[in-house]
């Protein structure tokens, strides 16, 4: 009975897969002195590997993820173990009949990059033409028309294989701006600032700061999608290193995303694919072994988590940002090792992929200790410690009043900074409420 019906199954299961025109082959069993491969299926991008220790019936796939062990071999499954990289930020310096393109250099995880590749397109989104360009950060494209706008994107390689790919950037070619003639016996010459625009990707709703060589030139606010895009005039020919970074609802500053670019006279510079690298913060400074550690941050809204957790071997573990761009994680410390660690995190959504923020630091021991309260650093009007209604009620006798005296530092420290009490800072204070 049990034979007949593992024989239904098992041709129920040749009609499922080569009635669907699967594409994968049924090859013969084969075994050495030491292990033994029954079943083998041979799917296309497959590889091999071998040992002289192990016996391994199972199939490994992109479908889960994770890491087996024994005492004699390991094995790594899932994209998590699949090299990735960084998505460059590039730039796009219009010139006569040419257009300058410079991009950041892509991180590689697992894998080292090794080139990169050109692509230009007539329309947005449209059909790209990819060349190689080597090993390099920059490249200008010639022979352009000017007074049409193309379109731009970066490819980055590792031995042959795709591994990111920049935003969409656009310039459009000029002709020489020639400076008008002085008049009577004077000569004269024009005025033509330099602009640059730059685009890409922080925390919903969060603030966005631009320095420019090392001084705060401009911020703005990035919209509940998490895109943001800033501007600045009034530049001066010459090189330029501008650093922009993030700020999540908890204060928390992200790592600072630092590029150079060559600024024009006259000419506008387009910088996109500037994605901010998530924050993160741990709940215990210490914890016991076996115990439980939440891991939190703030990244781009609805978009894809890795954290890495720093041990004797790195362990990666995956999470998901709400609307908000809010993410957690519950980790299980009997993983870990006695003493200290980190973890660090990265976002990818829409095809690109951030660099690792900041990492967060705790330690694995026989006690477990909390980590010093976030909510000092908001919500904390009558610094308790706390956030209740005390300062509920401090924050609700300056509704929509004029601030004064010793409110004004404190709703910068504790709440939005706007310099006023609105629905903006009860939200704060809801976020961090203790009771």
């Amino acid at each position: 009975m049990l034979r007949n019906l593992t024989g239904k199954i098992f041709l129920i299961l040749i009609l499922l897969v080569f009635g669907a025109g699967a594409f994968s082959y049924a090859f013969a069993d084969f075994s050495s002195t030491s292990f033994t491969l029954e079943n083998p299926i041979n799917i296309i991008e497959g590889g091999q590997s071998s040992s002289t220790s192990f016996q391994y019936f199972s199939s490994t796939g992109q479908l889960t993820s994770g890491q087996s062990t024994s005492t004699s071999f390991s094995k790594n499954t899932g994209f998590l173990y699949y090299p990735t990289a960084t998505s460059p930020a590039l730039s796009a310096t219009a010139g006569n009949s040419q257009v300058t393109l410079d991009w950041t250099a892509a991180v590689g995880t697992l894998a080292n990059i090794t080139s990169y590749e050109v692509g230009i397109s007539a329309t947005s989104g449209g059909t790209y033409t990819y060349t190689s360009v080597g090993n390099v950060l920059s490249d200008t494209r010639t022979g352009l028309t000017n007074g049409i706008t193309y379109f731009f994107k970066v490819r980055s390689y590792a031995g042959g294989l795709l591994l990111s790919e920049s935003a969409e950037v656009s310039a459009t070619p000029v002709a020489p701006v020639t400076p008008p003639s002085g008049g009577g016996g004077g000569g004269g010459s024009g005025s033509f600032p330099a602009e640059i625009i730059l685009s890409g990707r922080a925390y919903p709703l969060s603030r966005v700061s631009v320095l420019k060589d090392g001084q705060l030139a401009v911020t703005t606010i990035a919209g509940p999608d998490s895109n943001f895009t800033v501007s600045l005039g009034n530049l001066s020919t010459g090189d330029y290193t501008f650093s922009v970074y993030g700020e999540d609802k908890a204060g928390r500053r992200s790592s600072p995303f630092i590029f150079q670019v060559y600024i024009t006279r006259g000419v506008a510079t387009n910088v996109g694919g500037i994605f901010i690298s998530p924050t993160i913060a741990v709940d215990k400074k210490e914890v016991k072994r076996g115990e439980n550690i939440v891991i939190f941050g703030q990244s781009a809204s609805v978009s894809d988590i890795v954290i890495s957790v720093n041990s004797e071997q790195e362990i990666f573990k995956n999470a998901k940002s709400d609307a908000s761009g809010a993410y957690l994680l519950n980790f299980d410390t009997s993983v870990l090792e006695l003493g200290g660690h980190s973890a660090k995190s990265k976002a990818l959504k829409g095809g690109e992929i951030s660099d690792f923020g900041n990492p967060a630091l705790f330690a694995v021991g026989s006690k477990t200790l909390p980590a010093q309260s976030i909510l000092l650093g908001k919500c904390d009007l009558n610094e308790d410690g706390r956030c209740n209604l005390v300062d509920f009620s401090i924050a609700a006798y300056w509704y929509k009043r004029p601030l004064a005296g010793g409110i004004i530092p404190k709703e910068v420290k504790y709440l939005n900074g706007d310099g006023r009490i609105d629905l903006v800072d009860f939200s704060i204070m809801a976020f961090y409420w203790t009771g």
